[in-house]
């Protein structure tokens, strides 16, 4: 694309790709991780919600499980994706059969991206509850010139680095302490000029779990924008008695 038609930073289009497609095991067996119900409603729909609640985001691809694409969309058309009218304005909604790595579900969700949209996010549909001031800070970033973007929290814990160990539970030795200072957890979405996002998926063949690594791995700049504590990812039980409780709590304040 020339610079003659490429479009303003302030006119770039965004679209969300929200791969849903695992099983979630450490959540038990039974429903996938990202239809479990929290607060009576599936986490996935709590994520796309919270992406359509962006003003900027005006397409969300949910990349469902292999063999559950129509039971996904099914479960978008049942549910009301913008309480109340969110900012006046309603974002569209693709379904997309997944892969059976995360890395392959991106892949099939960007392939399915119509042209027109030069920002991408990428979001675990295991955040329900980002909140959309960190969608936003995303996207901005993106449009100022990053080509990658993830949202990021300093880490409240010392850390060690440990020779892992050969049978789970045995005690590791400690080899290193890294300085926490220079680390931070990174949270999704992580957002993304599209040529970028999409020559990564083409060049980086091994499996990961962060699309930013992969981004990392061109030898490309990413940027660290503020977290939010309420972006952490539903992986165990305890984890959907927090993000439950968050929700409470915002009902109570905010009557959402």
């Amino acid at each position: 694309m020339s610079d003659e038609t490429r479009p303003s930073p302030s006119q770039a289009r965004t679209a969300a790709v929200i791969p849903a497609a695992g099983r979630g095991v450490r959540l038990g067996p039974g429903t996938p991780k990202a239809l479990r119900a929290l607060n009576g409603t599936p986490m996935l729909i709590h994520a796309v919600r919270a992406m359509a609640a962006s003003r900027s985001v005006s397409l969300v691809i949910v990349v469902a499980p292999p063999d559950g694409a129509a039971e996904v969309k099914s479960l978008l058309d049942a549910h009301t994706l913008l309480p109340g009218g969110v900012h006046g304005k309603s974002a569209d909604f693709l379904v997309v059969p997944g892969g059976e790595t995360r890395q392959e579900s991106v892949k099939l969700g960007l392939d399915a991206l119509p042209p027109g949209y030069d920002i991408v996010l990428v979001h675990d549909a295991a955040r329900p509850l980002v909140p959309v001031d960190t969608v936003d800070a995303v996207i901005e970033a993106v449009r100022e010139g990053a080509p990658a973007v993830v949202p990021a929290l300093p880490l409240a814990d010392t850390v060690k680095q440990v020779e892992p160990a050969g049978t789970p539970g045995e005690p590791e030795p400690v080899v290193a302490t890294p300085d926490r200072s220079r680390l931070r957890a990174v949270q999704t979405p992580q957002g993304f000029d599209r040529a970028t996002l999409l020559r990564a998926h083409e060049t980086v063949t091994e499996d990961v779990t962060d699309d930013a690594s992969m981004v990392e791995q061109l030898g490309l700049r990413v940027v660290t924008v503020p977290g939010h504590e309420e972006a952490f990812k539903v992986t165990r039980p305890l984890d959907l008695v927090l993000a439950e409780a968050v929700l409470n709590r915002r009902r109570l304040n905010d009557g959402f």
